[in-house]
Formats: structure tokens, C-alpha cells, sequence
């Protein structure tokens, strides 16, 4: 079941999920695999994601960022679905999302009712409120050893800079715990912060977060005057940095997803035929997990209605492709809807009732096209 338009991520090779594991094993870590052959002779490295930054967007912009397009050009896979809480949480463990099990922005957790938000870490919609921290451990919910806890063990300096919402976070404690935090108020601030935790020790490893971007390209679209204007802030803050590196560091600059414009939205919550045998809608507009207890009906349903601009797989199939990686525990499984439905053009399925505020955005991710699962992959050396 091939399809041109929609990519398969190159876990194990060139995904986001090889790139810390290749960086321990450049900071000297016996049991890590260099997998991206980035062969990097260094003691300290800072790795800059910013929110949003697509391969193909920031090559259609490049005159926008100067330091970044100077840098050697490679290309790596965010993984699926490309969306935030999934690549944040593939970055920081090491691993595709079928065995961290991070598996979309809403999905199912087996025994619940309500879907669960990976990336605020609650339940959805009404009822009893819940302590989710509590009731959802993030080592339950992910237990694999983050790479903090990795590098800390090998004596390296994990630090993360980021804003402040993210200080023990649901999401953070999932994919990055065992390292320190250090909280950016500013640009100006993390900047300062990545600096800092550079020189905090002989052997440092840096994390840090930036979110405008793809705020910009969600609100105003990644195809406007906007986002070149912040894609420029951002080569900025990279250039800021590689200029004060310390001696033999690095900087790396990459992203969690690409974005595409949405022009061709269809309602979930007025169609009259989408929601029929459909017991929950989970994921986002680019990369649905339908639940379902009549996975084969509402399948037909959803290929007569969508028409060749979406791929209606089953879970099995989806994950047979491996769109969530080679391998994909049961835990991860039961969380995948049983239908993974994911848009090849520039539509998305929306919810304008249960979801208005992303219903009304223009920029979206989330699937397995070019522009939203390629990202870039630029190193400096100090």
C-alpha cells in the first residue's frame, strides 16, 4: 500500500530519534551509537530546536536566515505523527514514537473514557477534574530512560533551557528527566541560559526550546510575511550563540515539524456522515486517530467522504508501514486509534465545536508529507 505523497520517517537512520544518541556517542557515552555519522570531536553541545521549522519552509526563505542556510544542508525525519509532544518526547528519549508512546497530541489511554493531551498533560472535555501528574505518571506513561538520564550517568551536564511553563511539565518529566532546568524569560535570556550551562562543566549537553515560530505559522500561516519575519529572530538567536560557543562545542539547530497551510478543512462536528460509529476523535487536523468499534464501516465511511486527498489506514496497517517505528510495543499500540487517518494535500479534519481555536488555524502539521516531516539538521563548530 504505497503512496508517493506521504513519506515513511527513516527511523534508525536519519530521524529525529537518532540524533541524541548520536550526539552521546560524540561526547564519549560507551553504549551510544553515533547512527547520524555526525562524527563530532567535542566536549560540549548545545542542541537548538526551534518549534515549526520545516526543511522545505526554511529553504523557500533562506535569504531570511543567513546563518542558518550558510550552514552544511541535511535533512532528517521528525517522525509521525509530526506534531510537538511526539517529537519532543522521540528527541528526548531516543526513540520512535511506537515504543516511547507518545503517540499523538490526543490520544487514547486504555480504561478512559476522555482522551488524553499529551502536550498539557490533562484529559479532554468535562468531567471530574484530575490531578493528571498523579493520576498519569509520566514514567508510567513513558518509561524508557530519557538521554538526560543517559548522559547524567555518564558524568555529562544535562541542562535544559526553556520557558518556564515547562519546569516540571507532565510532557518534560516523560522525555527529559534526570537533567537540570534553567528558565528562559526571554530570547535574550536563553541565549544567555545556553551560554551559561555550556561552561557549567567539562562535559555539558544543552537542550533548548523555541516556540515562536511556529506560533506565528499556526496564527498568520508559514507562508507569509510573519513568518519570514520570525524565521530572521530565529537565525538570529542561532548566530548569537554559535558566536559565543566555547572551545570545542557545537550547535546543532533542528525542529520538531514543518507546517502547511490549511485550505481545504473539513468539519467533523457538522458533517453528517464522519461521526457516525465514532466513539472518540483524537490527534489533530493533519493526523486523526478515529476510535472505533466498527473500524471496517467507518473506514468506508471516511474514504467516500475524505476522497483521495487523506489515506484512511487501520491501526495494523499504519503500524505494519511503520509510520511509528520498527518496532511498536502494546502499551503504544492500544493508544493508536483504530483508524490513523492523515491528509496527502492541504486539507485537515477539523472540529470547529469540541476544537474552535485550532479550527481556525491556518498553519497545521502533524502528517507525513515533506513539508511537514522533514526538518532541517545545521551544525556549527566553535
Amino acid at each position: 500500500m504505497s503512496d508517493d505523497l506521504l513519506l515513511t520517517p527513516r527511523y534508525g537512520t536519519a530521524s529525529l530519534a537518532d540524533l541524541l544518541p548520536s550526539v552521546l556517542s560524540c561526547l564519549g557515552v560507551p553504549d551510544a551509537t553515533d547512527r547520524l555519522g555526525l562524527a563530532l570531536d567535542v566536549d560540549r553541545v548545545c542542541v537548538l530546536l526551534v518549534d515549526g521549522l520545516g526543511a522545505q519552509g526554511l529553504a523557500a526563505h533562506a535569504a531570511a536566515a543567513p546563518f542558518l542556510t550558510g550552514l552544511p544542508d541535511r535533512v532528517i525525519d521528525a517522525g509521525f505523527p509530526s506534531t510537538t509532544a511526539t517529537s519532543l518526547t522521540t528527541l528526548g528519549t531516543g526513540l520512535p514514537p511506537g515504543q516511547h508512546g507518545i503517540v499523538g497530541y490526543a490520544m487514547r489511554l486504555p480504561g478512559e473514557e476522555r482522551l488524553f493531551n499529551s502536550l498539557r498533560w490533562s484529559l479532554i472535555g468535562e468531567g471530574p477534574k484530575v490531578d493528571a501528574r498523579t493520576a498519569f505518571p509520566p514514567d508510567r506513561i513513558q518509561p524508557h530512560r530519557t538521554i538526560f538520564e543517559r548522559a547524567t550517568a555518564a558524568g555529562i551536564d544535562a541542562v535544559q533551557v526553556a520557558p518556564g511553563y515547562q519546569d516540571g511539565s507532565g510532557l518534560t518529566m516523560a522525555g527529559w528527566r534526570g537533567g537540570g532546568f534553567r528558565t528562559a524569560f526571554s530570547v535574550g535570556d536563553l541565549v544567555d541560559g545556553v551560554l551559561t550551562a555550556l561552561s557549567s562543566a567539562p562535559k555539558t549537553l544543552v537542550y533548548t526550546y523555541h516556540s515562536e515560530l511556529d506560533t506565528t505559522g499556526h496564527a498568520r500561516g508559514p507562508e507569509t510575511r510573519a513568518w519570514e519575519f520570525e524565521l530572521a529572530n530565529v537565525d538570529r538567536i542561532a548566530a548569537e550563540i554559535a558566536a559565543r560557543l566555547p572551545a570545542r562545542a557545537a550547535l546543532i539547530v533542528t525542529a520538531d515539524h514543518g507546517m502547511v497551510e490549511l485550505r481545504t478543512p473539513i468539519d467533523f462536528d457538522t458533517h453528517p456522515h464522519l461521526s457516525t460509529d465514532v466513539t472518540a476523535l483524537g490527534g489533530e487536523p493533519r493526523a486523526r486517530h478515529v476510535y472505533t468499534d466498527a473500524p471496517t464501516t467507518v473506514a468506508d465511511t471516511w474514504r467516500g467522504v475524505l476522497g483521495a486527498d487523506f489515506a484512511v489506514r487501520t491501526r495494523e496497517q499504519a503500524v505494519t508501514a511503520g509510520w511509528f517505528g520498527p518496532h511498536v510495543t502494546a502499551e503504544a499500540a492500544a493508544r493508536i486509534g483504530d483508524l490513523v487517518v492523515v491528509a496527502r494535500g492541504d486539507g485537515g479534519v477539523v472540529r470547529s465545536g469540541a476544537e474552535p481555536l485550532q479550527s481556525m488555524m491556518r498553519g497545521h502539521h502533524g502528517g507525513l508529507t515533506a513539508a511537514e516531516l522533514r526538518v532541517p539538521l545545521r551544525i556549527h563548530r566553535a
